[in-house]
């Protein structure tokens, strides 16, 4: 297990900016109890100082000339920066002052007094859980993050509350329980343990999927990202076993075993077909086969109306993804959130949200691997096909006869798993030609229903009889489907399915 500690970091780089004298800092957290213990102790070993906490409801608690002093009054809250004596050593740490930095009394009055923290030794810490800072004091503000805790530093603790209860559980498990606990800060993981003793009385492997709901509770809270159960699996989807393959070789790429063996974390997945062709079930069956966390984007919740917010949105949903890692992010529908880029009009928010985007997804270094899925290449910006953002980009096409009698049987055998052998799959496949996966379950569902209207079993000639009445997609969109085939046939994209399998991909017919 990593021994990083994110507290002894944060710890060391507060010290280095209260030494070199910065004047305000901002720290970004929802950790405020936690943050203000790690400030504490850094002082203690490394400074010298005496420290003045302040908030809006109590004022100054610590404070023993005026116990409450600047209660409800953040302008005076900042005035006995200026009453204290010079030569005394000194950290203001003010919550939720970034609340009242739009006010210009208040912006005004920090200005003067930044020239004041400049020459003596005292500092203004500020704690929020946002970063909007506003421009005119954007030059005096050092912000830094206090991250979530690391694995090292949950399963640290994890050790103490077990200790401190008297409980004995194995060391398989605790490490299952860290990692359930990833994405979680030390007050919320605290309070569902003591949830999980006062319920069951003990801890086992049962209490994790109580730490997944919790988890579930955080996703919801962004409104951006959606925490999906997934039960599909890889044998769910018919044929594309070039695809399957390539997800098998990365299925073991989270393990320490593989860390160890110095392989990368694979970065993510970028697969393009028309509608109907396994795109969304693939990335459900991913997180089943690997045993990964699902989260869904919402790509149209991102972009806000206020400036700025769509950016905070993107940055809110990288930092819940890389928390809650190992985990697969599953991008919807991705040629809808950045096409036409030059002509949208909003002063450049797409533009600089696909370039952090794509920074991100090049870059990043925390296991979150990212299925992108797009249904029309040529809204798709040259930025995100380029090699390097995904590790591979795959194109799901239409199946072919022999794919498509496995796409029957899988369907037929979950409706009727007795005598799903009965069926004619060799005619429902000659039918079927230009159907894609998904509709070729529809055709079996309508099948049904002509059945159960009928009173009687559904048979082979219900769904032929659905699928002579039907016109796939394929046929109405032929020139998509011309323009995918031409793109994979040079190369720039790898087939999901073998090439033994391939044939043409456009019925002659219905050109």
């Amino acid at each position: 297990m990593s021994q990083i500690n994110n507290s002894m970091k944060f710890s060391d780089e507060l010290t280095l900016l209260l030494k070199a004298r910065y004047p305000i800092i901002y720290i970004n957290t929802i950790e405020e109890d936690r943050v203000e213990y790690v400030i504490r102790q850094s002082i203690k070993n490394n400074l010298n100082r005496s420290v003045y906490t302040w908030d809006f409801i109590d004022g100054y608690t610590n404070n023993p000339n005026n116990q409450s002093f600047a209660k409800r009054n953040p302008l005076q809250a900042l005035e006995l920066i200026e009453r204290l004596n010079c030569e005394t050593p000194a950290l203001f740490l003010l919550k939720d002052f970034n609340r009242f930095l739009t006010d210009i009394s208040i912006s005004r009055k920090l200005k003067n007094v930044s020239r004041i923290l400049k020459l003596q030794p005292k500092t203004i810490i500020i704690i929020g859980s946002d970063t909007n800072i506003p421009k005119e004091l954007q030059d005096l503000v050092t912000i830094l993050y206090f991250q979530l805790p690391t694995e090292y530093e949950i399963n640290k603790e994890l050790s103490r509350l077990i200790n401190s209860l008297n409980l004995e559980i194995t060391v398989p498990l605790l490490e299952n329980l860290t990692r359930a606990c990833l994405g979680l800060s030390l007050e919320r993981i605290r309070r569902v343990l003591s949830k999980i003793i006062v319920t069951y009385k003990k801890i086992d492997e049962s209490s994790i999927s109580i730490l997944l709901n919790e988890k579930k509770q955080i996703i919801r809270q962004t409104e951006i990202l959606e925490y999906w159960s997934s039960s599909e699996t890889i044998q769910k989807i018919g044929g594309v076993d070039n695809l399957k393959d390539w997800l098998k070789k990365r299925k073991v790429a989270f393990g320490i075993q593989a860390s160890n063996y110095g392989l990368p974390t694979p970065r993510g997945l970028l697969l393009i077909g028309i509608q109907g062709t396994g795109k969304s079930l693939t990335a459900k069956a991913i997180a089943t086969e690997w045993q990964l966390p699902l989260l869904k984007l919402d790509v149209g919740k991102l972009f806000g109306g206020l400036v700025g917010e769509s950016e905070s949105r993107l940055r809110q949903m990288i930092q819940v993804a890389e928390t809650l890692s190992p985990c697969i992010l599953w991008i919807d529908e991705i040629d809808k959130a950045f096409n036409n880029l030059d002509n949208n009009g909003d002063s450049g928010t797409s533009n600089r949200m696909l370039g952090t985007f794509i920074s991100w997804l090049s870059e990043k270094t925390k296991p979150v691997f990212v299925v992108a899925t797009a249904n029309n290449v040529d809204l798709l910006p040259l930025e995100i096909i380029r090699k390097g953002r995904f590790d591979e980009i795959f194109f799901l096409e239409l199946p072919k006869k022999k794919e498509r009698e496995e796409i029957f049987k899988i369907h037929i055998k979950e409706f009727r798993p007795n005598n799903w052998k009965s069926f004619d799959y060799f005619t429902l496949a000659t039918l079927s030609e230009s159907f894609s996966g998904a509709e070729i379950r529809q055709s079996i569902i309508d099948g049904m229903y002509e059945a159960f209207y009928e009173e009687r079993e559904f048979t082979t000639m219900d769904i032929c009889k659905i699928l002579k009445e039907v016109i796939p997609l394929a046929q109405l969109q032929t020139n998509q489907m011309l323009k995918l085939q031409n793109w994979a046939s040079s190369g720039q994209i790898r087939l999901a399915s073998s090439p033994s399998k391939l044939d043409s991909i456009i019925p002659q017919n219905s050109i």
